[in-house]
């Protein structure tokens, strides 16, 4: 079990399996991109597989989440997928992607046996799409949500991230859109994780504008803390259901007291917090000899050591070095 002094229990394991990125989202990373890591820096595919083996069959891991960069540059993504879908007992497994080739994998991961997915989309508008993410492939994230849908990885999730400026004034309309194609919308308020350390809490579209923004033409009706539990999204039934949709507010609401995730980043660092300035090192453990026992104590170890929160609210907080991209959101 990977528990915290503080009573939490981490069921929820966030896999990066690769830093790198076909997009330059703004918010994320600067338009040269970034020093992507070096291929003997990341895990193997087997190597992979083992850390996952070991958090669900020793450590009570029980939902695994593929992230990245973008996920779907990983060229065994099928392969890991359908060997975690092979270990007893079988987690839930989902992956969080850009969307981008998604309509050429979605059936192959189903079949590996991929559970669901979510999908970053912030913009109904091609351009807005293209000044957001410096990429002009807006019609191939529509494509790879319906491939998404059509393959059954439901739920799809939709994140949406708002900018000031650029599609502040998209909320309605995207929710508009999500429930008329069936998809599940989760607003997320923009957090420090840019490699260019832009990001400023002044100005930034916070949960409590995103909901003013969609009062303006639906009913929103809070959802519940029971039914949320231990999840980051905060849910409302839209003009009283059966759609909903979420709002994340890691900074202005943030959910610390309930969190259940571990982190493992592509190159094999574990990470207890998103916003943490300390890892700890598991690929140098496995690459020395380090047997299963010896993994899951280094993870308990470092779940041991988490921290209370985030500290976004407190004047002393410290933007991690690594950018989004390489942790894994």
């Amino acid at each position: 079990m990977l528990i915290d002094t503080y009573g939490r229990v981490a069921t929820d394991l966030r896999v990066s399996l690769t830093d790198r990125c076909n997009l330059r989202c703004t918010y994320c990373m600067p338009e040269e991109g970034l020093q992507w890591l070096a291929k003997p820096d990341l895990l193997t595919d087997d190597e992979i597989v083992r850390l996952i083996r070991i958090a669900v069959t020793s450590l009570g891991i029980e939902e695994v989440r593929f992230t990245g960069g973008e996920p779907l540059l990983r060229p065994g993504l099928v392969g890991i997928v359908q060997r975690v879908a092979a270990l007893e007992p079988r987690p839930q497994m989902s992956l969080t992607t850009n969307g981008i080739g998604l309509r050429r994998t979605a059936p192959a991961l189903r079949e590996a046996g991929l559970d669901r997915v979510n999908v970053s989309l912030d913009t109904l508008r091609p351009e807005v799409f293209k000044a957001l993410t410096r990429r002009d492939r807006h019609r191939d994230v529509l494509d790879g949500l319906y491939a998404a849908r059509e393959a059954g990885l439901t739920p799809v999730k939709v994140n949406s991230v708002l900018m000031p400026g650029l599609n502040d004034d998209e909320a309605p309309d995207l929710l508009a859109w999500a429930v008329e194609h069936d998809y599940e919308l989760r607003f997320i308020e923009q957090m420090p994780l840019d490699a260019q350390h832009g990001w400023k809490r002044e100005g930034m579209i916070t949960a409590g504008d995103i909901l003013a923004s969609l009062r303006t033409r639906f009913e929103l009706t809070p959802e519940g803390e029971e039914k949320r539990g231990s999840a980051p999204a905060e849910r409302w039934l839209v003009d009283g259901g059966p759609h909903v949709v979420g709002v994340i507010a890691s900074v202005t609401r943030p959910f610390c007291s309930a969190c259940d995730r571990t982190r493992l980043t592509a190159d094999g660092q574990i990470r207890t917090c998103l916003f943490a300035t300390e890892e700890t090192d598991l690929r140098g453990a496995l690459r020395s000899g380090a047997d299963d026992e010896e993994i899951a104590r280094i993870w308990k170890q470092a779940m041991w050591g988490k921290k209370a929160g985030a500290g976004l609210d407190d004047p002393s907080f410290v933007q991690p070095d690594r950018p989004m991209s390489a942790i894994g959101g």
